[in-house]
């Protein structure tokens, strides 16, 4: 199973590329409450649907086809089950234009029964838990089911008592297909899908493809809504949709034309988004996003839908090949866009230390502390659904105009604007969403950290305790903006090098 660490850490990438111009948009300020209701539920407003039946678990001695270096086991005081979730799910066909504007109007299509499944982390006791539900769109990227999304945020998903669940919703992930993004060392495993992998374990199983992924979905978080075996006894109040990269973009078309109609989650948590979402397809196929880039109309979030989005993007996705820059909008009582300096599409925490290190992208990939600001992403969404208090507003990067906008830099070559943490501000490297020199696409993807020059490095800091004071003063900082969480505050201090500075 290693050779899964290596998929899952790099499974939230994508290929292709983009163009288009964006506005040098700035929006700041401090925690405000939205116009939102506190604690609403949506329960009154929520239509009725068909459910995923999840009574069948999936048994066997052999760990589920999913992971990352996070999830060698099963963290203190949580249990992990895999089940299939079936049923007979609606595929969508727009009636009108997929509008720029998102305010896009699905109707059922054809129907077909499907087969998939589920992973379930949750805690042992149902009293441990918060009430809250992160359900992740799996990623298939890089040819097989991964979780990059708990891989950034199982520290702050665990700690405060949430459930877990991760839904092998797309057609490649349980039948196999074309793999976007090339993993070193797994290419014996890469888009097999999980029926080949394993047969024993999930040979049973039957995706109709992509275009039923968005009910399928659907269905999923209404039968957790109602408890049950999956649930261990415990009845969710808030559902939260998570995805990353591809699956940030499926989150975007769900968002745009499913949500209107479900109404099936109370918050989503979209994660490296590109400009165009995912398309709608034919039975049988896959959502060919490479094909989507670059072809697709960019779109935003609609902004007439209850539910709260937190559009989480790195320094590399705003003007790299997903070329967010282009879908920038507004902050809103409902909408929030967090972009974060020195910071890539992926980086060392989401591969792992000794897979990052065998890269050869002629430069040391990124090793910003995006995982913390995302941890502090998800809360502040949780506590926006659930109080109606939302998330601090924060700068956009700054970009050059025309046609094809670049993030401005400092003379070191750091990211100007966005969120700002001390490895950016207090720095002795420049990490960066700028790749390395080797021109593969996983590496534009893993951007670059570059230790300072000596001399630079003497200008700033007279001594390793003056750079040490002005690290923590800078973590104090971010901390109290609301974009890192206190109880993260030793991780971001563990970030402080100063093995380079003289005195």
């Amino acid at each position: 199973m290693r050779p899964l660490l290596v998929i899952c850490a790099v499974a939230g990438l994508l290929t292709s590329a983009c163009t288009g111009g964006g506005h040098n948009e700035q929006a700041q300020g401090l925690p405000e409450r939205s116009g939102l209701p506190a604690g609403r539920s949506m329960a009154r407003k929520r239509p009725a649907g068909p459910a995923a039946d999840l009574s069948q678990e999936i048994r066997g001695e052999n760990r589920p086809f999913i992971g990352a270096a996070v999830d060698a086991k099963v963290p203190v005081g949580y249990v992990e089950h895999e089940y299939v979730a079936s049923g007979t799910a609606t595929a969508y066909k727009p009636n009108g234009p997929l509008s720029r504007d998102g305010r896009w109007t699905f109707e059922p299509d054809t129907r077909a029964r499907y087969r998939t499944r589920i992973l379930v982390r949750r805690p042992a006791h149902p009293a441990d838990s918060s009430g809250s539900v992160v359900v992740e769109w799996l990623n298939v990227s890089g040819g097989v089911d991964a979780n990059p999304d708990y891989a950034s945020l199982a520290a702050e998903i665990t700690r405060r008592g949430d459930v877990w669940v991760g839904v092998s919703a797309q057609l490649i992930g349980v039948e196999g297909g074309p793999v976007l993004v090339k993993a070193p060392g797994a290419e014996d495993i890469v888009g097999k899908g999980l029926k080949v992998l394993d047969p024993a374990r999930y040979g049973s199983l039957e995706h109709p493809g992509d275009g039923y992924s968005f009910d399928i979905f659907t269905q999923v978080a209404r039968a957790l809504r109602t408890g049950g075996r999956p649930m261990g006894g415990m009845k969710p109040r808030w559902l939260l949709a998570a995805g990353e990269s591809q699956s940030a973009l499926a989150l975007t078309t769900y968002y745009d034309g499913v949500q209107p109609l479900t109404r099936a989650f109370d918050g989503f948590f979209v994660h490296s988004r590109a400009s165009v979402s995912i398309p709608l397809v034919a039975p049988g196929k896959y959502a060919d996003l490479a094909g989507s880039i670059g072809k697709n109309a960019p779109t935003i979030f609609r902004t007439d839908v209850d539910a709260p989005v937190l559009d989480l993007q790195a320094e590399s996705d705003v003007t790299g090949i997903l070329d967010s820059v282009v879908v920038r909008q507004p902050d809103s009582d409902r909408f929030r866009l967090w972009e974060v300096a020195g910071t890539a599409h992926a980086d060392v925490h989401l591969l792992g230390a000794p897979i990052a290190a065998k890269l050869n992208c002629g430069t040391p990939i990124n090793n910003g502390p995006m995982h913390l600001v995302a941890k502090a992403a998800l809360h502040r969404l949780d506590e926006w659904v659930r109080t109606g208090h939302a998330p601090p507003r924060a700068p956009r990067l700054n970009v050059t105009a025309g046609t094809t906008p670049e993030i401005r830099r400092n003379a070191d070559g750091i990211a100007l604007g966005g969120i700002r943490t001390p490895p950016v501000d207090v720095p002795t490297a420049v990490v960066s969403g700028v790749p390395g020199p080797n021109p593969a696409l996983l590496c534009l993807l893993l951007g670059s950290t570059k230790p300072l020059p000596a001399a630079r490095l003497a200008r700033l800091y007279p001594s390793r305790a003056a750079y040490q004071r002005r690290y923590d003063i800078d973590a104090d900082r971010v901390i109290k903006a609301g974009f890192v969480l206190e109880a993260d505050r030793d991780p971001l201090l563990a970030f402080a090098d100063s093995s380079r500075i003289k005195g």
